[in-house]
């Protein structure tokens, strides 16, 4: 039992190495009886048994960073291909627009260089300094990536209002519209892959940096319908609709900064919250459930949670209700993967009839 700072008495179970697919693995229903979750728990643990050593957990994480750069380089060559492609035909027809898309898609690409590195960091154990590990590497990734969603919106209006002023002339305008097709397709194709294995693995960064490739395939549906309004004779088509596409580019901008901007708050999902304090409710022994506190450290969950309990127990007894939270902590909530519980009582039980916390509130008095 470990102390954080209370009074003699107060125990605290920190994180034991679960695994952290536990959640996946035997999820709990929010409200059910006592008996029964216990009764469908340890039929859970006799179907599938599982481990709680550190290296357990320590491999689920790795499996994430895995998949997380499974994803970045099949979008790496889907997306150099496709700006390959665009490239040939720009050199053919001229398009400034299409010229434009390709490098929207050579930038959409090159987010994955920060993103890998991000996962790369993340694999790194914790250590005195960084006592949480690296995980927080993937929200400055995040950063990186609405940055540039950023910049290829002033880009889209740039290039849109410069049309505007400066009509021209394309030809092979069928190949325009060809490679137009494809860079929609290629990005459209990335965008769901990223924004699906990004929301599965619990990263915010990957899934923001979907919504980026999702903006370069509107901006390539723009090229298409400039080529058609070309094509009919109609110059400002492609200007006009660049800027419509630029508004597009901007809601999604906003979207994404604001899922980063959350990571970065440490804001949970409240669902979750509730999820954790049912859980809590239903353990044997835990009597009432105080401040239950989440934040995300990368693409994995931590928790803090107050419980109360009676106040004859000893330590040894009163450790192993709150590993028994815990335990329940990581069935209950997706992706957690630790959690530190601090058992406690009321007050009017104490020996002494006083307010163990009592030598906390000059620390806490605004």
């Amino acid at each position: 039992m470990q102390g954080h700072g209370h009074s003699q008495g107060h125990g605290a179970a920190q994180g034991h190495g679960h695994a952290q697919g536990h959640a996946s693995q035997h999820p709990h229903p929010p409200h059910h009886s006592g008996r029964l979750a216990r009764m469908r728990h340890r039929l859970a643990h006799l179907i599938t048994p599982h481990s709680h050593a550190a290296v357990d957990k320590v491999d689920a994480a790795l499996e994430t960073s895995r998949e997380g750069l499974r994803t970045l380089w099949i979008s790496l060559g889907i997306l150099g291909l496709t700006s390959l492609i665009q490239l040939v035909i720009v050199a053919l027809s001229g398009s400034v627009a299409l010229l434009g898309d390709t490098i929207h898609n050579a930038a959409d690409a090159l987010t994955a260089v920060p993103l890998g590195i991000a996962f790369l960091l993340g694999r790194r154990a914790a250590n005195r300094r960084y006592t949480y590990g690296y995980g927080r590497a993937e929200d400055l990734a995040g950063i990186a990536i609405v940055l540039t969603i950023a910049a290829s919106s002033v880009w889209a209006a740039y290039e849109s209002v410069n049309r505007l002023l400066h009509p021209r002339d394309v030809t092979h305008l069928w190949a325009v519209a060809v490679a137009a097709v494809i860079g929609f397709l290629g990005n459209e194709w990335v965008a769901r892959h990223r924004i699906r294995t990004g929301r599965r693995i619990g990263s915010a960064a990957l899934v923001a940096d979907g919504l980026h490739a999702r903006t370069d395939g509107f901006t390539s549906l723009a090229v298409l319908l400039g080529a058609g309004g070309a094509a009919l004779g109609w110059q400002q088509a492609d200007p006009l609709i660049g800027l419509l596409i630029t508004a597009a580019i901007l809601m999604v901008l906003r979207d994404a900064a604001r899922e980063v901007y959350r990571r970065l708050m440490d804001s949970v999902d409240p669902a979750l919250i509730d999820a954790a304090e049912t859980a809590l409710h239903a353990v044997d022994g835990v009597h009432g459930v105080g401040q239950v506190r989440m934040r995300w450290i990368g693409h994995t969950l931590r928790a803090e949670a107050d419980i109360v309990v009676d106040s004859r127990l000893t330590v040894v007894r009163a450790h192993a209700l709150a590993v028994a939270a815990e335990h329940a902590l990581i069935h209950a909530v997706p992706r957690l993967t630790a959690a530190t519980v601090h058992t406690d009582h009321t007050p009017d039980n104490t020996p002494e009839g006083r307010d163990p916390h009592a030598a906390l509130t000059h620390h806490t008095t605004t």
